[in-house]
């Protein structure tokens, strides 16, 4: 019997279209190149053209670049219309952003800049109302004092009340989130609940739940758009909000080495949920490089264990679990070698293997 390609094809597109739940795909790297997603441009890609830029040149794109800084904190005027010229403005916007992440304090896109610059991260601002506790809001110390702590907290220190030590989460409905994903977000917040006296536990009630987890594309709603592959990841909300928004365009990593992963735009979920999970409870961002609550994370990589400017910084809100045991903690090492499995929040690749599968069989 002879099978119509055509009908076959448009019967498997269209179930798919109907279905709006999260695609696992496990052992991805055994999937043929040509049905991987051919991801060429990311939202920041354009950066790369400003390498060398500096005060008084004018530069196509460049009121990209200050919107960008304008989004994170850099530049607090809000202009309807920025220009493409290098001036002032961005000059000091970048010095600050520089200074914040351990970079020379040129003023310039010099090499080094424009690499930190494109970097996938979190879409919540280093300076939020002109203040920031990063190292551009540091004072110097004197050399003896040795001060290492990096960790900064919301304007006001705002936190969970103490009368509250158990808190739910829930996922929207929306997402129809399959239990392999809804365990990593399970697994984030068992790490800072080792560290400090609060429980979490997941719930059914979306609109009740102290922590509202959901994944979301471009304009959704809060002010904060997301943008495509990579740039801005996701960001959430400082407490008592409760907001956790994931940017449903990226390739989430659920599980696996993330390293290997055939595909370069791969984002590991665990990563970037511990690091939200630490705004949730009231951290600003680190400049701390090692820390979770560093605000970029490169693709294909992995960071889940929280450092001690982490512990340092959540326990100064919340105090210390009392079986928290430092000492064995600092010797736990990540060991995850199991098989890459991944998760892309859409159907759109699901529709590519499936068609794949079917054109092979034929």
């Amino acid at each position: 019997m002879r099978v119509n390609v055509s009908l076959v094809v448009f019967s498997i597109l269209l179930s798919l279209h109907l279905c709006v739940s999260a695609r696992f795909l496990p052992n991805i790297s055994s999937m043929p190149p040509n049905l991987l997603p051919n991801v060429t441009k990311t939202a920041w890609d354009s950066f790369h053209n400003f390498s060398g830029c500096h005060l008084g040149e004018q530069l196509d794109g460049l009121a990209k670049l200050k919107k960008y800084f304008h989004h994170f904190g850099y530049i607090p005027e809000n202009v309807a219309n920025f220009t493409d010229n290098f001036d002032v403005q961005l000059e000091s916007a970048l010095k600050t952003y520089q200074k914040n992440f351990n970079l020379n304090v040129t003023g310039q896109l010099d090499e080094a800049t424009v690499k930190q610059l494109v970097r996938p991260r979190c879409g919540n601002a280093d300076i939020v109302n002109g203040s920031t506790s990063m190292n551009s809001g540091k004072t110097e110390s004197p050399p003896a004092l040795h001060t290492v702590a990096h960790y900064t907290f919301f304007p006001g220190t705002p936190r969970w009340p103490r009368s509250r030590p158990n808190l739910t989460y829930a996922f929207s409905p929306d997402n129809q989130l399959e239990d392999q994903v809804k365990s990593v977000f399970s697994r984030a917040f068992q790490r800072w609940a080792e560290v400090i006296p609060l429980n979490f536990t997941e719930s059914d009630d979306f609109q009740t739940a102290n922590i509202r987890i959901g994944f979301f594309s471009g304009d959704h709603g809060d002010g904060e758009p997301f943008d495509g592959v990579l740039g801005t990841l996701a960001h959430a909300f400082s407490p008592p909000s409760g907001r956790f928004h994931l940017d449903l365009d990226e390739n989430w990593v659920v599980s696996g080495d993330v390293a290997n992963s055939a595909i370069a735009s791969a984002v590991d979920l665990e990563s970037v949920a511990v690091h939200e999970i630490g705004h949730l409870l009231g951290l600003g961002h680190s400049s701390d490089v090692g820390a979770i609550m560093y605000p970029t994370i490169s693709a294909r990589s992995r960071k889940v264990e929280l450092a001690s400017d982490d512990i340092e910084g959540i326990q100064q809100l919340y105090g210390t679990n009392p079986n928290y045991n430092a000492t064995a903690a600092a010797s736990v090492q990540q060991n995850d070698t199991s098989g890459t499995d991944f998760v892309h929040l859409s159907w759109g690749l699901s529709v590519l293997w499936t068609v794949g599968m079917v054109l092979l069989l034929l």
